[in-house]
């Protein structure tokens, strides 16, 4: 199978850790065929980081300037929009876009693994998938857990396991994941942008793989260098707030991501994670303010819509997201 690969890194104020990411993907045994660099208003340099590379790597690059902060899930949702309206959709060539944060440092052969895991995903389903992920571990070469997936308990289609230990997943982090561009089109969707962040990568990826097929493949190996080790229920601190509001909002707005037995799964795993992040916390009188103003926010607001919030943050990138959104 041929493929065409566009990289899209998010970035905000980590110009240190973005150079190693953007290095990292110089030396990719196999390199992506494209790059898209999205700053979201940085201002500790790494703008000039990204500009700088761009003017010597092989790579084509695009760097996205945005006027204002629009978290992971709007620097996402602009990568992703820009990558998809300028791809070339043509027969024979399957397009992918290939998703990490400024603090991912790829292997050397990460994106050569899920290419390969793309191949026999074709070879054992007779599809393309939708989604991949890599195994991301900490500085100390633990697997950071707060990205591992869980393997999905009821298939849609295709085969549970492959080769080297991937697995089906019904979601994944943003943290070194392909997805698949024909299904973005076919789906006709984009990350929430006024998600901010937390849950946006759940989220998307769930709405993807409702009827899609992806795997989690350890062996394409990313460095997540988070600042701390941690699991995905480890105290979020003010965060809090994003994980709930977020969270219900998926509920409001977002129930066509689940079948009638997922939504079930979602509410039972959501409401144990909350009471497990409130007894584990440091501060908890400040988990319970977020928890309240969470539960707030989520029934009584809205999400933004992206257009709107991309009026003001890169308004170029609008009719983009117009056309591939419903």
């Amino acid at each position: 199978m041929q493929y065409s690969v566009t990289a899209v890194v998010v970035s905000y104020n980590r110009a240190g850790l973005l150079d190693e990411c953007l290095s990292a993907l110089n030396a990719q045994t196999r390199r992506p065929d494209s790059l898209v660099i999205v700053d979201n208003a940085s201002t500790d340099g790494a703008l000039q980081v990204a500009r700088d590379f761009a003017g010597r790597t092989p790579i084509p690059a695009y760097i996205l300037e945005l006027r204002e902060n629009t978290g992971g899930a709007g620097g996402f949702c602009a990568g992703i929009a820009y990558a998809v309206a300028n791809g070339s959709a043509e027969p024979g060539i399957a397009e992918y876009v290939w998703l990490m944060d400024d603090d991912t440092v790829p292997t050397p052969t990460a994106l050569e693994q899920l290419l390969a895991a793309a191949d026999e995903c074709v070879a054992v389903n007779d599809c393309l998938p939708t989604a991949l992920g890599s195994k991301a571990v900490w500085v100390d070469g633990r697997e950071h857990l707060m990205n591992k997936p869980r393997p999905r308990a009821v298939l849609a289609k295709g085969e549970r396991e492959m080769a080297g230990g991937a697995y089906q997943v019904r979601s994944l982090s943003f943290v070194s994941c392909m997805l698949n561009m024909g299904a973005i089109r076919g789906r006709r969707r984009l990350p929430i942008s006024a998600f901010f962040l937390w849950n946006d990568d759940f989220e998307y990826t769930t709405a993807l793989l409702r009827k899609g097929v992806g795997y989690y493949v350890p062996a394409s190996e990313v460095v997540h260098k988070t600042k701390k080790f941690g699991s995905s229920d480890a105290d979020p601190g003010q965060r809090f707030y994003n994980e709930v509001r977020n969270k219900i909002w998926m509920l409001r707005f977002c129930r066509s991501d689940f079948s009638f037995g997922g939504l079930l799964s979602f509410l039972a795993k959501t409401a144990r994670r909350w009471l497990l992040t409130v007894m584990r916390a440091g501060d908890r009188p400040l988990i319970l303010q977020c928890l309240r103003d969470g539960w707030r926010d989520g029934w009584h607001t809205e999400p933004e819509s992206n257009a709107e919030i991309f009026a003001r943050a890169c308004p170029p990138l609008v009719p983009d997201i117009e056309r591939i959104s419903l």
